[in-house]
């Protein structure tokens, strides 16, 4: 299903993050069987954020909703903020090219601890990792890997898995409510 390429080693940082420009979108059908926003819509938002429209991808966790005007390119990926109800806490989605196998996992460095020894753990069809302070939970889809990312001693892992069972393209209204109001 997945080809073996070469996997981005972008740092992944959540505070830097939330300095990142606005937008949001998606196309067809998403995994979760809801309509993904229009292909034209979709196109327009990816080329304001610098990304491609595939790399596009929205999620949900309860308690949690998404962090305004964060959703844009970082370091050749989509990225974007969600932070708590309570603005608490926060955790970021990033959407890069590539593969997640058992071998490239350990291998691939974790958000701002590239020097960390990174640990897996294979959690359905996504890859729990830790390294430091950071964790994550990675899953591969289609030939791009999804990654939800926060620091371990604030947002529990439980809250990770959620958003990433719920990962998907986002649909027309979650891209209009991402929009910069006009």
């Amino acid at each position: 299903m997945q080809k073996n390429v070469c996997v981005m080693r972008p740092t992944r940082a959540l505070f830097p993050l939330l300095l990142l420009p606005v937008l949001l979108t998606g196309c067809d059908v998403d995994k979760n069987g809801g309509t993904v926003a229009d292909s034209a819509d979709l196109d327009a938002a990816a080329r304001v954020w610098g990304v491609a429209p595939d790399l596009v991808y929205v999620t949900e966790a309860s308690g949690y909703t998404v962090f305004p005007q964060t959703a844009g390119e970082y370091e050749d990926e989509f990225a974007i903020a969600y932070r708590s109800e309570k603005g608490a806490t926060k955790f970021g989605l990033f959407v890069g090219r590539g593969t997640m196998t058992a071998e490239s996992c350990p291998e691939q460095p974790l958000g701002e601890v590239p020097d960390k020894h990174v640990v897996c753990e294979r959690d359905g069809d996504a890859w729990y990792r830790k390294a430091g302070e950071s964790h994550e939970y990675a899953v591969p889809d289609d030939g791009v890997v999804i990654h939800l990312i926060a620091d371990a001693g604030k947002v529990d892992r439980a809250v990770l898995r959620e958003a990433a069972e719920a990962a998907h393209r986002p649909d027309d209204a979650e891209l209009a409510a991402l929009l910069p109001a006009t």
